[in-house]
């Protein structure tokens, strides 16, 4: 079984809502940051959302403030991606991480990344 994996992708019109799943197993989510990375074909992957192990303090990029939200349910382990407002340009394969550390959430990067799901595909066309 694999440590993460993501669901909930799809196909949805612009000003639209999806949630994302991270589910994990043979660990305690909770225990770790987890981020939600965005990747296009041929570039890095980009920062958008991370939750910290802590607080539950969320962090947002800027390009997604306002209309996503970051949650957790330890009882599922799991973390969610509420997506609403979508625009054309949310457009990617959405992957979630396991970190380490919370400095993963502080810069919204790959930094004590231990576990990363497979992706899942968002698309966002009229």
């Amino acid at each position: 079984q694999l440590p993460l994996v993501e669901s909930g992708g799809g196909l949805v019109q612009p000003g639209g809502s999806l949630r994302l799943s991270c589910v994990a197993s043979g660990f305690a989510l909770d225990r770790y940051a987890v981020g939600w990375f965005r990747q296009a074909p041929g570039k890095d992957p980009e920062g958008i959302s991370c939750i910290d192990s802590v607080d539950g303090d969320p962090y947002y990029d800027d390009s997604v403030k306002g209309r996503f939200t970051i949650s957790r349910d330890n009882a599922k382990n799991t973390v969610y991606l509420q997506m609403n407002s979508l625009k054309p340009e949310d457009t990617d394969v959405y992957y979630c991480a396991a970190g380490r550390s919370n400095a993963m959430c502080n810069g919204l990067r790959e930094i004590d990344t231990i576990f990363w799901g497979k992706g899942a595909q968002v698309t966002v066309s009229s």
